[in-house]
């Protein structure tokens, strides 16, 4: 039996790490200390866009792309850099980045709303382009 939601583990994970608007996140997103973390589905940025410059980590290989023990570890978050997680409507970026924040990861944040209060606030987007690997022969 399930004892706790998705409602109350969002709730959980935004009274542990900063939460941030559109318009706060906006203010920010050029600064050179900053890095946006696209968690989607690789499909849901082909079909919707992304914000530019944002960089793409799907939320399944997060934490073995922020562990420098992993063989996976991606250098990105060695960096002191501030982290701004997003996802489609804020859901996933909320424990996504309460996830690295226990782990050790700061200074993280996630945006309030997601891509789609990012669209909504007309903010800048680009397509993403689609990248179907190739067969191997044999």
């Amino acid at each position: 039996m399930i004892t706790k939601g998705i409602k109350e583990l969002c709730d959980e994970a935004e009274q542990e790490i900063e939460t941030m608007t559109v318009e706060q996140v906006m203010a920010v997103q050029d600064e050179e200390d900053v890095v946006l973390i696209d968690i989607r589905d690789i499909r849901e940025l082909w079909r919707d866009g992304t914000i530019p410059g944002a960089q793409h980590m799907p939320r399944g290989m997060l934490e073995f792309w922020v562990d420098p023990e992993s063989p996976y570890h991606r250098e990105l978050f060695t960096t002191g850099k501030k982290f701004i997680f997003y996802c489609a409507g804020g859901l996933r970026s909320a424990l996504a980045a309460k996830a690295v924040h226990d782990m050790g990861l700061t200074p993280v944040a996630h945006m309030r709303g997601g891509y789609g209060a990012w669209v909504a606030a007309e903010g800048p987007t680009e397509e993403k382009e689609v990248k179907v690997p190739e067969k191997k022969a044999g």
